[in-house]
């Protein structure tokens, strides 16, 4: 059966946030039965870590959750993946900007005479309770306990709203 929705987290190096919210998100629709139903990937903006594993504190994290990332490897955001994905879900208001700029480049080039069709938001708006705006980056803060705390609740927003979309509940 082909999915029905399609995801792509994207933060800069696809090796702390993204990968985790990937992980999380796949972890939430396997519980609940519908992996034939949704496919989860992730990506970068930038290309420092291309081809490397999800970053230590991040597999650490995931381990001590007992969530798998077996398999996951860093990639650059694609043009094709803006016609591939339903959701594009940044981790930052910066990566959100550069996805933006990179659709509005790219759109000519896959042809979409409306751009985009996927659904671009930053994860945080998932969250609006919480007031912040963007997952903070733990490349650079450590603080990985915190933001697994953010894409766990988050990810269970996200699967309980396209669940509702897809008629699935």
């Amino acid at each position: 059966m082909k999915s029905a929705a399609r995801i792509l987290f994207v933060c800069l190096g696809n090796i702390c946030r993204s990968p985790m919210a990937e992980a999380v998100m796949r972890h939430l629709v396997k519980e609940e039965g519908l992996s034939d139903r949704i496919e989860i990937d992730s990506a970068g903006t930038g290309d420092w870590h291309l081809g490397h594993p999800p970053h230590e504190g991040t597999r650490k994290i995931l381990d001590e959750h007992q969530i798998s990332y077996e398999g996951m490897k860093s990639r650059l955001v694609d043009k094709a993946d803006f016609s591939s994905f339903h959701y594009l879900i940044c981790m930052d208001t910066k990566n959100l900007k550069d996805v933006n700029e990179l659709i509005t480049n790219a759109v000519p080039k896959i042809g979409a005479a409306n751009g985009s069709s996927a659904k671009v938001l930053t994860f945080m708006e998932l969250l609006p309770d919480r007031g912040i705006a963007d997952v903070p980056d733990p490349y650079y803060e450590g603080n990985f306990p915190f933001v697994y705390e953010l894409v766990d609740e988050g990810c269970r927003a996200l699967l309980k709203q396209i669940k509702a979309d897809l008629a699935l509940e």
